[in-house]
């Protein structure tokens, strides 16, 4: 069996699922990525941070929806 592994926000903020509002999400539900793949960017006072994946998986489910508003440590997605 697999093991999860969740995808946690480095800082409190707005999570977005994609680079602006004209392109397309980073990742969707059932996309592999790999170690180092930006798979969402914090906005913290109009300055974005990525939020990369620590390692390689295949994204089971997003838990914030687009333009949620996150906390230090809150699960974003989960990975198997």
């Amino acid at each position: 069996m697999s093991q999860k592994k969740a995808i946690l926000s480095p800082l409190p903020g707005v999570f977005y699922r994609k680079p602006s509002p004209e392109e397309a999400e980073f990742f969707k539900e059932g996309d592999a990525v790999k170690a180092g793949d930006t798979v969402g960017l914090i906005e913290v006072m109009k300055n974005f941070y990525e939020v990369k994946a620590e390692e390689d998986g295949i994204i089971e489910k997003f838990v914030v929806d687009n333009e949620g508003i996150v906390d230090a440590g809150q699960e974003l997605l989960v990975l198997k």
